[in-house]
């Protein structure tokens, strides 16, 4: 099932999210919904705030970016056919000197911005079986990683925007939360009052 994807300016994306147990209701169905719903807006990861549930999850499928010409074919072997599920995740280090990239979010439709990450995490993180998992992951893997590991933290990359660029987006952000602008697939906006 498609869900809603919620705009910038909900209270949910701003939450640190909470970890969950193997016993949370309807776990499978909500990674299966949530992976349609990521690949009916064309993303490469989705976290569970993103969708209204404030829990430590999020999915990553790098595909897309494996057919990008200006990658390495290491890189790009790298990014294809990578699909994980990251359950409680923890980044426990990050290292390297920060690079910056053009990031987007699909809670901030039409807005894509230059964003400074270190290159190489470790992260522990279960899966979907609920198995640990420590590892480590350099260039667009991390950087996808760390995206949706900040909204679990209720962190969003306009955050990560130096002061002016921030000013000069507030406008356009505003209009997001209100729902002023068209995105191509289902969205929640936080300042459109329920009609009854």
């Amino acid at each position: 099932m498609i869900l809603p994807i919620v705009a910038y300016g909900d209270p949910v994306l701003r939450k640190v999210a909470k970890d969950i147990d193997s016993e949370y209701p309807k776990l499978d169905e909500l990674i299966n919904n949530m992976w349609e719903t990521m690949y009916n807006a064309h993303g490469v990861g989705l976290a569970a705030p993103q969708v209204g549930l404030p829990i430590r999850m999020f999915v990553v499928d790098t595909t897309p970016f494996a057919d990008d010409e200006d990658l390495t074919e290491e890189e790009q072997k790298q990014l294809d056919g990578f699909k994980k599920v990251f359950i409680n995740a923890k980044i426990e280090a990050e290292s390297g000197k920060e690079w910056d990239f053009s990031e987007g979010c699909l809670s901030i439709p039409d807005i894509r911005e230059d964003v400074s990450r270190k290159p190489e995490i470790v992260i522990s993180y279960l899966d979907e079986d609920f198995k640990p998992h420590k590892e480590t992951y350099d260039g667009l893997l991390a950087r996808v990683i760390q995206h949706e590991y900040d909204h679990i933290e209720g962190i969003l990359f306009t955050d990560k925007l130096s002061s002016l660029k921030k000013r000069l987006l507030k406008s356009r952000l505003e209009k997001i939360s209100k729902g002023k602008i068209t995105a191509d697939y289902k969205m929640r906006f936080p300042d459109i009052k329920k009609r009854r």
